[in-house]
This record gives structure tokens, C-alpha cells and sequence, in this order.
């Protein structure tokens, strides 16, 4: 059975999106596409959510060498970059994991 938390500590300097909640999401397995080349970037967007606040944090597990950034944040949703870490390489057809933290 699940159980409820009910204290949440912020780190001193921190500031708390809210102060009666912790927005807390994770899509798991998040298809991309392979990338087209040797250092070539992959894109994939992320939407349909409904209502996500104003300011939160976005991070990937990227389920391979690669680098990662969101970028186009709104309240429905978002898109993640995957770059290959080595400009040799290329990005494999796979899948990613998403953590939405406010």
C-alpha cells in the first residue's frame, strides 16, 4: 500500500515552486530515432501533458553516450535533444527516461 510523505525539505538558499506541493513525474521509455550521422543531433518532443507549472526541471537518463538538453518548456510540454557525447559517433535508435521535477 502506498503511503503519504508530508514533509518535504528545501536546502537553505533554495526557493520552493509551491508550499503545499511537490510536482513529481516519470515517462519511462521514451522511443528515439537513430541519429543521421556521425555527431548528429536527435530531437524528440514531448507533449500533451496538461497543466505543468511554469518552472520546472527536466532530467533524462539518455540510455546511451550522449548528451542531453530541454529545451521549449511550456505548460503542455517540451522537447529533449540528444547529442552523441564523441562527435565519431552516432546516436542509436533506442529509448530514454524523463524525470519532471517542480
Amino acid at each position: 500500500m502506498a503511503r503519504n510523505i508530508h514533509t518535504i525539505k528545501v536546502p537553505d538558499g533554495a526557493v520552493p515552486q509551491f508550499e503545499d506541493l511537490v510536482v513529481v513525474g516519470m515517462l519511462a521509455n521514451v522511443a528515439n530515432p537513430a541519429g543521421s550521422g556521425a555527431g548528429a543531433a536527435v530531437t524528440v518532443p514531448l507533449s500533451g501533458f496538461d497543466d505543468l507549472p511554469a518552472n520546472y526541471a527536466v532530467i533524462v537518463n539518455p540510455g546511451q553516450d550522449a548528451t542531453w538538453f530541454a529545451s521549449g518548456k511550456s505548460a503542455t510540454g517540451f522537447s529533449v535533444t540528444l547529442t552523441p557525447r564523441l562527435a565519431a559517433n552516432t546516436l542509436a535508435a533506442g529509448s530514454f527516461d524523463v524525470v519532471v521535477v517542480a
